[in-house]
C-alpha cells in the first residue's frame, strides 16, 4: 500500500507539478489550496505526511500546524517562499519536521519526503514497543512518574535533563551526535544553540554516574558525540 501525503499550496500550479512528482515516486497524493479543507481533510484521513505551504488563505501554515500538532503526530513538511530565518523557527517550534523553501528542487523534496516517512515509521514502531521503566541496575528511570533512581536513593532531573536520559537510555549503544539529540529533546535541528546538549549532558552525568558500580553511563565519543553504555 503507497503512502498518502496531502499537499496544502494555495498556489495550484506548484501544487500540482508536487503531486505529479511525488506520484511518479510511488506517494497517493491528495492536494488542498486553503488552510481550512486541509484542515479538515487532516483530520478525516490518515496520511503519512502532510506538505504545507505558510502562506496560505483562510488558515495560515503556521495555524494549521498548530492545529494538527493538537490532534495528530503526522509528520509535517513546510515548503514555502519565506526563508528568514524567524520563519523557520517558528515553524519547527510549532511541530513541524522539515522546512524546505521555493524555489526548490523536486528530487531534494522526494527525498526529504521519504526520509521523513521513514523517520516517522521508525519512532512509530519504537512507541508500540515501549516500555515505561528501565532497569540498569544501579540505575532505574520510570518514564510515568519521570523519576530517576541511583542506587535507590532518587535524584532530580529537570524535564529535558530526563528526556535526554531516557532518549539515552532507551537507545543504549547507540552513538548520537549533538545535533542528532537536539533536534529528539529541543524538537528541531541545529539552528538552536548545540551546546545546550553538551551543559545537559554534564549535569546528567554529575548526577547518575556515582553510583556504588562505578559506571560511566553516559559516555563521550570524541569527534562524534555521546552513548549510554548498557
Amino acid at each position: 500500500m503507497s503512502d498518502r501525503i496531502l499537499i496544502v499550496e494555495d498556489d495550484k500550479m506548484i501544487a500540482e507539478l508536487e503531486r505529479e512528482y511525488l506520484n511518479a515516486n510511488g506517494y497517493d497524493v491528495d492536494v488542498c489550496n486553503d488552510g481550512l479543507s486541509g484542515y479538515g481533510a487532516a483530520l478525516q484521513n490518515d496520511y503519512s505526511l502532510i506538505i504545507l505551504d505558510v502562506m496560505l488563505p483562510g488558515l495560515d501554515g503556521f495555524e494549521l500546524c498548530k492545529k494538527l500538532r493538537a490532534a495528530k503526530d503526522t509528520p509535517v513538511l513546510f515548503v514555502t517562499a519565506k526563508q528568514e530565518p524567524d520563519y523557520v523557527i517558528e515553524g519547527f517550534s510549532l511541530g513541524a519536521d522539515d522546512y524546505i523553501t521555493k524555489p526548490f528542487n523536486f528530487r531534494e523534496l522526494a527525498a526529504r519526503v521519504a526520509a521523513r516517512i521513514e523517520r516517522y515509521n521508525v519512532i512509530s514502531s519504537k512507541k508500540k514497543n515501549m516500555v515505561d521503566e528501565l532497569d540498569f541496575g544501579c540505575l532505574k528511570l520510570n518514564k510515568n512518574s519521570r523519576k530517576v533512581y541511583v542506587d535507590d536513593n532518587e535524584v532530580v532531573m529537570t524535564n529535558k535533563e530526563f528526556d535526554l536520559l531516557w532518549y539515552l537510555a532507551s537507545n543504549p549503544d547507540i552513538v548520537f551526535s549533538r545535533g542528532d539529540l537536539f533536534y529528539e529533546i529541543w524538537g528541531y535541528d541545529s539552528i538552536g544553540e548545540t551546546s545546550t546538549v553538551t551543559v545537559h549532558i554534564n549535569r546528567i552525568r554529575d548526577k547518575i554516574n556515582k553510583n556504588s558500580a562505578g559506571i560511566q553511563f553516559v559516555e563521550t565519543i570524541w569527534g562524534t558525540g555521546y552513548r549510554f553504555n548498557s
